[in-house]
């Protein structure tokens, strides 16, 4: 049988960390894979926070870019991007490599460290 198209990132989704954070950045033999989807619908977006397997750890991480297309004016990205954060939101890195979507930019009191770190927007 042949699955349908995902909508974004959902449970073992592998993922790319764009962050600088040791954690994210040291080699390993298995790519980060998502493990959990905090919200009701179990299907993460971007601005969504997940839960992720990364070297044998869970560790908390936010979606800054999908591959499937959002909505219009939103950008589609190559790959599944995610920041690491730690449980009260901060993020783990002191810089993202990537440019991140300037709608997170609506939702700035959850996300303001986040987009304080961040070098360029989309």
């Amino acid at each position: 049988s042949v699955t349908g198209a995902c909508q974004a990132i959902q449970k073992l989704t592998r993922v790319r960390v764009v962050d600088n954070s040791t954690l994210g950045n040291t080699p390993y033999h298995r790519p980060p894979k998502c493990i959990h989807v905090y919200n009701k619908t179990g299907v993460g977006k971007v601005g969504d926070k997940i839960l992720l397997a990364i070297k044998g750890e869970k560790k908390k991480a936010l979606i800054v870019g999908h591959k499937m297309p959002g909505s219009t004016m939103t950008p589609r990205f190559d790959s599944n991007n995610v920041v690491l954060i730690e449980d009260n939101g901060n993020p783990i890195g002191t810089r993202i490599r990537t440019p991140i979507p300037s709608t997170l930019r609506r939702r700035e009191g959850e996300f303001s460290k986040v987009l304080a770190i961040a070098r360029n927007f989309v």
